[in-house]
């Protein structure tokens, strides 16, 4: 029986793997300068929720607090209304007004006065429409980005089948609709070594005896003959710990609620 990773590894080369037991890289990328602005959709995408929806309320109150800043500024006559003139009050109030601003409010009791009053509730109404148009498409494209909700067994039993062993995985659909023409495939990573002495990690597909199934919608067990073909073939447990193997499953479909491609692994 192959266990899970953690059974399955040394100490030493735990931390090392490059991808983690839920289907997540574990990549340090060297020599590459990475910019944060280049990619920042994706970014936020690809963010749990609530880190994005910490984002976004941190974005709010800074926005909120620099308008504020500069509509106090403009000093105590640039709005009309505001009840109190020590500082604190008066930057509250200017603050609360930058946010109806933002929202577009406007319950009336504030006014801009002036010139730069009015530049300011200018800008801060466009600033406020074009950032209740991006972060609706992105809340969007997060709610209805496909995903899919397949389990995966605890351990890869390898079992006789028919008198061949076989490396046998199951895998379940835990929603209550299909993934139409499913498609499963299962990878064999370890490390191996060149003529010349080099290290490098190799990547090895393992046929299945069905990797196809038309209708995913209860649990679907896997199976790779170990035969003479078979990378697996004559390997040992000691063997495979020592070169670091990994069994990486994938399965890939088409959700029938949302009619979009899904993946898992």
């Amino acid at each position: 029986m192959i266990q899970e990773k953690s059974a399955l590894a040394p100490a030493s080369t735990r931390d090392s793997r490059v991808m983690a037991r839920d289907g997540s890289f574990k990549i340090r990328r060297i020599g590459e300068e990475r910019r944060l602005g280049t990619d920042f959709y994706h970014f936020l995408l690809v963010l749990k929720w609530w880190q994005f929806l910490g984002i976004f309320v941190v974005a709010y109150l800074a926005i909120n607090l620099v308008f504020a800043l500069a509509y106090f500024l403009c000093g105590p006559e640039g709005l009309e209304g505001i009840s109190q003139t020590d500082l604190s009050s008066r930057y509250l109030q200017d603050f609360f007004f930058s946010v109806q601003t933002f929202a577009t409010i406007g319950y009336g009791r504030l006014v801009p006065v002036g010139l730069a009053a009015n530049i300011l509730v200018t800008i801060e109404a466009l600033v406020g429409l074009l950032a209740v148009a991006v972060s609706t498409g992105l809340i969007f494209a997060r709610v209805s980005k496909p995903t899919a909700r397949v389990a995966f067994s605890d351990v890869a039993v390898i079992t006789p089948v028919d008198g061949v062993p076989s490396l046998m995985i199951r895998l379940a659909n835990r929603r209550m609709n299909q993934i139409v023409d499913a498609r499963a495939s299962v990878t064999l990573s370890y490390e191996e070594k060149t003529s010349e002495g080099q290290e490098y990690r190799n990547l090895y597909d393992l046929k299945l005896e069905r990797d196809t199934s038309s209708a995913f919608a209860l649990s679907w067990t896997v199976v790779h003959e170990i035969t003479k073909d078979s990378k697996l073939h004559g390997l040992t447990l000691e063997q495979l710990r020592a070169r670091d193997a990994i069994v990486i499953v994938t399965l890939v479909g088409i959700d029938e609620t949302f009619n979009q491609t899904v993946h898992a692994k």
